[in-house]
């Protein structure tokens, strides 16, 4: 029989939680990702730019980690699992947001919108851009995606991921020629 959770000290080896957690005991979970919290709320804030999508998306991050939690073979990698969960929670949020917006909340575009044909260009690229996101290594993705997308910096990216700001750097330079590879030949 396993001790109860609240008996037990706040740095309990992340192992030991990983593998209760795992095992669906719901407070060792909680005591996992306690720590990663902030930093996954500061990601998906800058992601969405809305407390409220910051939120919605966390919640739903929290739910498919708790989900598919012993689907991670590393416990190493929960933080940047974690990340990598909720960078793709609140993209997929904005993109059933930019779904959803009404048509009249456009009233007010200036004539230089773009026209249908540059908006199916744009949709093409973007769902381009999508796949080839996709076919990186998940490090590599999650850099692109906080840099690129997250506006982070450098030391931001490498604080949250705990790498240095040379492997940021690295990872980043790597992303970006694999992507433009990737993207060229789509064309």
């Amino acid at each position: 029989m396993k001790a109860p959770l609240q008996h037990l000290p706040l740095d309990l080896p992340s192992q030991l939680l990983f593998q209760r957690a795992c095992d669906g005991d719901a407070p060792a979970f909680q005591v996992l990702v306690r720590s990663y919290l902030p930093a996954m709320r500061a990601y998906a804030l800058k992601l969405t730019g809305s407390t409220a999508d910051a939120d919605d998306a966390l919640q739903e991050t929290l739910l498919t980690a708790w989900q598919k939690l012993d689907t991670l073979d590393d416990p190493s990698k929960v933080k940047s699992w974690l990340m990598t969960l909720t960078g793709r929670k609140c993209i997929d949020l904005i993109r059933a947001r930019k779904v959803n917006t009404p048509i009249e909340d456009h009233h007010d575009l200036p004539s230089s919108a773009p026209t249908p044909e540059t908006q199916a260009i744009l949709g093409a690229e973007m769902r381009h851009l999508s796949l080839a996101l996709k076919k990186l290594p998940e490090q590599q993705q999650q850099i692109w995606l906080m840099r690129e997308y997250g506006g982070s910096s450098y030391h931001e990216i490498a604080e949250t991921l705990g790498i240095t700001t040379a492997s940021v750097r690295g990872h980043l330079a790597r992303a970006r020629v694999k992507l433009l590879e990737l993207m060229e030949g789509k064309k």
